[in-house]
């Protein structure tokens, strides 16, 4: 099954994530198929930055978002 989800790089206390297209049995900062956006916390309000063509065409693929990134997704909007 293939997921939508964060894969986290940011440093110690300083989370930064990227939006990524991944096999759900990979781990979670593990291979990945797609980068399709970005998450910074830490800024005020928080930055999301995220391709909604890719996301609209993985959705009709099939890819199922994580809890978190559909909430991020419809805040995006």
């Amino acid at each position: 099954m293939v997921k939508i989800r964060l894969q986290r790089v940011g440093a110690k206390k300083a989370p930064f994530y990227h939006i990524v297209v991944a096999d759900s049995r990979a781990s979670r900062d593990g291979k990945i198929i797609e980068q399709i956006g970005t998450y910074d916390p830490m800024k005020d309000p928080a930055a999301i930055v995220l391709d909604n063509e890719k996301v609209a065409t993985w959705i009709k693929n099939g890819a199922q978002p994580t809890d978190t990134v559909k909430a991020l997704i419809n805040k995006a909007k």
